[in-house]
């Protein structure tokens, strides 16, 4: 089905892709990984008629490929579910769903009235929808706006969109980051009645797990070339890493030098966070906890918990209706930019849409909230001195890749450097407490392993880190104590040596759907 012979590709001189080739057939699922910068996204764009490679040829089916738009790459049969999601936020389920279907009148897959009339059929739209939204498990009305729903619920429409385009070829760029566990499932289930039908698939991810579950063949890419190809069976999670970092990597997660602190309830310790019965109708409801400088605070639950609603809340971005907030032992209020001068900071779970300036330089987005502090008085003048030390120091901190400039724009990072572009952005404030929502969100091994480092040298540091993931692996794996939200409450809570995978993921699990 899919043919890629000796492509290369540059961007300023750098070499990006370097005599890539691959195949993959009909009815199969190619599980393609890499590191961050590894080439992988670079490779998609090429077959998804985004960039045209510099050297190198393409065929479908048997026929020559070289498209010079993704418009080809559609008529091909190719369709794309980016990670970093292709939705109007203003528009509802249904426009986003059939967008590139209006213009088709006629055609069984467009919305649109007859009679040579540029009209839409309402009617038709929702109900043509409704089926989509169905495939995917989304129980949705298709008149609802996209800004409304949650991050997982739109990687689910991103996929509903591409599965009604009548591909013969599905690229899958991590598509499970935003996925509860029941979620994830559900889609595998979906890629195996596609691989029946006889759709070929390029499964992106991180999560090594998914690769050695669901699909058929791997390909390895580091710095632009392929160092591993073949069937899934000869793969292990940890050929993987070495192929991809280069290295073996000795363990997942970095020991932890700092002592645990004292249990939640304990008065032995002053909170740097304390939360008191915080609510918000249909939201939260009663929460309470403390965070004690030096503890790294887990937050687990599926999608929908109330986690990164929770997080929005402290940080000022949404109303609390009842309880209170303190930090340091002061009652803590008003906009984010209070919160933030009182040493609060909250990395977002989009780092895209909340977290980046996605056109400003890296320098100026590391900067951003520092600026009042790399000013000279009385004039309130940037010192240029003061800032590039600072910038430089932060860097160096965050391990940025040398080969990132400060002036580059901050869109053309990989996603595992944007991420860490927003963590050095967060440490140069020098918060006292900060909240991480999803901070490995779509970053490979090596990455994941820096940033649980930075997550602990905070931690080290004095600093209390509110850690909120889907990934109870990595919970386990950093955390001294987790709490676990079930529909806006929390259900239970457990401390370093209570850990146990299927115990947390009970508790998160609704009364309804937890076993016997």
């Amino acid at each position: 089905m899919i043919e890629l012979h000796d492509i290369t590709k540059s961007f300023a001189g750098a070499r990006v892709l370097n005599g890539v080739r691959f195949s993959l057939a009909a009815g199969r699922i190619l599980g393609l990984v890499g590191e961050n910068g590894a080439g992988k996204s670079t490779l998609m764009n090429i077959l998804g008629g985004i960039l045209q490679p510099d050297s190198g040829r393409m065929a479908i089916a048997g026929q020559p490929y070289a498209p010079r738009h993704p418009n080809d790459a559609t008529a091909a049969g190719i369709a794309f579910v980016h990670q970093e999601l292709n939705l109007f936020p203003n528009l509802n389920l249904a426009e986003n769903l059939f967008l590139t279907a209006f213009p088709i009148q006629g055609s069984p897959s467009s919305p649109r009235k007859g009679f040579g009339l540029s009209v839409i059929d309402r009617r038709r739209l929702f109900d043509m929808a409704r089926q989509r939204l169905d495939v995917v498990g989304l129980r949705l009305d298709p008149q609802t706006p996209v800004e409304r729903l949650s991050a997982g619920e739109r990687q689910l429409v991103e996929i509903a969109r591409a599965l009604g385009e009548h591909a013969r070829c599905i690229i899958l760029d991590e598509p499970t980051t935003s996925l509860s566990a029941r979620e994830s499932a559900r889609l595998f289930e979906l890629l195996q009645q596609l691989r029946q039908d006889g759709i070929a698939m390029i499964y992106i991810s991180h999560h090594l797990g998914d690769v050695l579950r669901g699909c058929d063949e791997v390909l390895v890419l580091r710095d632009g070339e392929v160092v591993g190809a073949g069937p899934r069976p000869e793969f292990t999670a940890e050929r993987l890493i070495s192929l991809m970092v280069g290295r073996s990597l000795k363990q997942l997660f970095p020991e932890r030098r700092a002592p645990v602190v004292p249990p939640a309830e304990s008065s032995a310790s002053n909170p740097v966070l304390e939360v008191r019965g915080a609510s918000r109708r249909g939201i939260v409801r009663d929460i309470s906890f403390r965070l004690h400088r030096g503890e790294v605070l887990g937050v687990a639950g599926l999608m929908g918990a109330g986690r990164s609603e929770l997080a929005r809340i402290l940080f000022g971005l949404d109303g609390l209706e009842q309880g209170e907030v303190l930090l340091d032992g002061r009652p803590l209020a008003g906009s984010p930019r209070r919160r933030i001068q009182r040493g609060l900071a909250f990395l977002t779970e989009d780092r895209r849409a909340d977290g980046l300036c996605l056109e400003a330089a890296v320098a100026d987005n590391i900067a951003l909230v520092s600026l009042r502090r790399l000013v000279r008085t009385p004039l309130r003048l940037l010192d240029r001195g003061r800032w590039r030390e600072a910038i430089r120091s932060v860097r160096d901190a965050v391990k940025l890749q040398p080969s990132v400039q400060d002036v580059q724009p901050a869109c053309t990072l990989s996603g595992g450097n944007q991420q860490k572009v927003v963590l050095a952005k967060w440490l140069l404030s020098g918060p006292g407490a900060i909240l991480l929502d999803e901070p490995t969100r779509g970053i490979d091994v090596g990455a994941k392993f820096e940033v649980y480092q930075l997550i602990l040298e905070l931690a080290d540091r004095g600093a209390g880190v509110l850690f909120i993931s889907s990934e109870i692996e990595d919970l386990i794996g950093l955390c001294d104590r987790i709490l676990v939200m079930n529909r806006g409450e929390i259900r239970a809570s457990f401390d370093r040596a209570e850990f146990d995978r299927e115990r947390i993921l009970q508790a998160a699990l609704p009364a309804e759907e937890r076993p016997a």
